[in-house]
Formats: structure tokens, C-alpha cells, sequence
């Protein structure tokens, strides 16, 4: 665990409900030159799937794989999902990803998994970012994704969408620190503000 005081950098934990667009806005950010940011490639234990590659979007591991690390003490947050298609757990190692001597990251995470970053690292050394969208808005474009031929998990679609109800909660924003927002109504608009406020922070 980094000790108070030592780190120079930021982990800039972008979270939001299903669709709000947080992988678009993820990818954008990355690309910004004006705030560098370094990824963090997160584990999951789901099967992986076509198009992806082992070590860029996850690093794919097994239910063994995930319990090694750990007993390891290397976990730093791990969610869990009771998934139509099984139990899946997406997760963030301290393999040697993040040295915030060095550089600032971004990942992507939820309102649990900012804390527990924040109680790894120091509540200084994580910046939230919250992404919103309207719950119509977000539903259409979920079901508009799930329509492409190589989707059709409705079941998965629905199940998210209701526990994004329960997990961002106002209480639940409350507990986690969140006293910002950014709407993504356009994602011109968007970007623009929170780049604009990282520029501030970092």
C-alpha cells in the first residue's frame, strides 16, 4: 500500500451507470494530450470475447487465478456479478501497472471500487468522475447494442440495468464522496467539461 504523502500522481476513477458512454469518454480521455493519462488493464474472470485480446481490454484469468492473488494480498478492489451466464468478477491487481510516483491513470469503476481505491492509495490520490445520462436515453442505447447480431443478451441488459438502480443510489454517491457530475447529453460538451476540470486537479 502507498503510504500518504509519497505519490505524485492521480487515479482518475470514471464511473456511471450501463451506457451512460463511459467507454467512449474513456477512450477519449486517453487520447487527450492535454492530460496524460496512463491506462490500467483490469483482470476479469468472464470468458473473453471475440475481438478482444488477452492484456489489452482484461487480462483473462479463472476463479483459481483470481483466489491466487488474492491470498497474495495483490487485489486491490474486486466486484462480483451474478450474471445470467454465471458469476463474474472483474478486478484490479497491484501487479505494476500504477506507480503514482511517475505518472497519473485512469480506469474505469464503481462507486465500491473508487473507495476501496481510495482506502489502497489515499483519499488524496483518486479524483471520481461521474458520468449521468438520462435512464430513457441510457435503455435505448443498451437495447440498440444488444440488437447487433453478436449480442442478444437482453436478460444481461435488463439485470444491469436494474442493479445500476441500487449501486448508484444517492446514498450510495453520498457514502463514496461524489460531489461532482458531468452529463453526457453530447459528448462534444461532455469531454469538453471534464477535461477542463482535470486540467484543475491533476
Amino acid at each position: 500500500m502507498a503510504t500518504e504523502g509519497t505519490c505524485m500522481g492521480k487515479i482518475v476513477c470514471l464511473m456511471g451507470k450501463s451506457s451512460t458512454g463511459k467507454d467512449t469518454i474513456y477512450k477519449e480521455l486517453l487520447r487527450e494530450k492535454e492530460i496524460p493519462l496512463k491506462k490500467v488493464v483490469p483482470y476479469t474472470t468472464r470468458p473473453i470475447r471475440e475481438g478482444e485480446r488477452d492484456g489489452v481490454q482484461y487480462f483473462f484469468t479463472d476463479e483459481e487465478g483470481y483466489q491466487r492473488l488474492v491470498q497474495e494480498g495483490k487485489v486491490i478492489e474486486a466486484r462480483e456479478y451474478h450474471t445470467f451466464h454465471g458469476t463474474w468478477r472483474y478486478f484490479t491487481v497491484d501487479d505494476g501497472q500504477i506507480d503514482l510516483d511517475d505518472s497519473d491513470y485512469i480506469v474505469i469503476g464503481t462507486l465500491e471500487a473508487c473507495r476501496k481505491l481510495k482506502d489502497y492509495f489515499g483519499e488524496d490520490k483518486v479524483l471520481p468522475i461521474m458520468i449521468e445520462l438520462d435512464d430513457g436515453v441510457r435503455l435505448q442505447r443498451a437495447l440498440d447494442r444488444e440488437r447487433k447480431p453478436e449480442n442478444h443478451r437482453y436478460e444481461e441488459m435488463c439485470r444491469r440495468f436494474l442493479a445500476d438502480t441500487v449501486d448508484f443510489s444517492p446514498e450510495n454517491m453520498e457514502k463514496a464522496g461524489i460531489t461532482r457530475t458531468f452529463y453526457n447529453g453530447d459528448l462534444h460538451t461532455c469531454l469538453g467539461e471534464i477535461t477542463e476540470y482535470l486540467i484543475e486537479q491533476l
